[in-house]
């Protein structure tokens, strides 16, 4: 049962992202998010990476209060967001922004499609009329885009 909790906590990640993203990074917080769209930022780290720990600190909370309780749900919760969080690090940060230069010759058909489709929601410079909000799940328009080895 705690392996289906972190596993349905994990899926329901990416419907909050795409929430969180669309309606509060490109709302009422643009003023941390711009520089993720303009490259405004003077150094390594970006306004936007304050996100990071937003998102950590419940996180935390959940894993801390569910251990004091025998492990409960909330700590499985707070596992499964976590998770999410790492592999939006490994997925946006290094593999399509390459702020590391690690996996940059990938050649698999689901990332060159989820890179077009990030690429889609940075052509827009301001907070609105974005697309591709989410992170994992990549329309299929940009697999189409990979298919007969045309590349994009």
């Amino acid at each position: 049962m705690n392996f289906i909790t972190v596993l349905i906590t994990f899926i329901a990640m990416e419907g909050a992202t795409w929430l969180i993203h669309k309606y509060i990074m490109h709302g009422f917080l643009w003023i941390l998010h711009r520089d993720h769209h303009d490259h405004s930022n003077s150094g390594f780290l970006e306004k936007n990476d304050y996100f990071f720990i937003i998102f950590a600190l419940p996180t935390i909370a959940l894993m801390y209060f569910g251990s004091l309780r025998d492990y409960n749900y909330l700590f499985y919760v707070g596992l499964g967001i976590m998770l999410y969080g790492m592999a939006y690090f490994f997925v946006h940060d290094i593999f399509i922004h390459q702020r590391f230069k690690w996996l940059s010759k990938a050649n698999n058909r689901y990332f060159l499609a989820l890179r077009r489709a990030h690429k889609q929601h940075h052509k827009h410079l301001g907070k609105e009329e974005g697309e591709c909000f989410g992170f994992l799940y990549v329309p299929m328009k940009y697999f189409k885009m990979y298919t007969n080895n045309e590349k994009i």
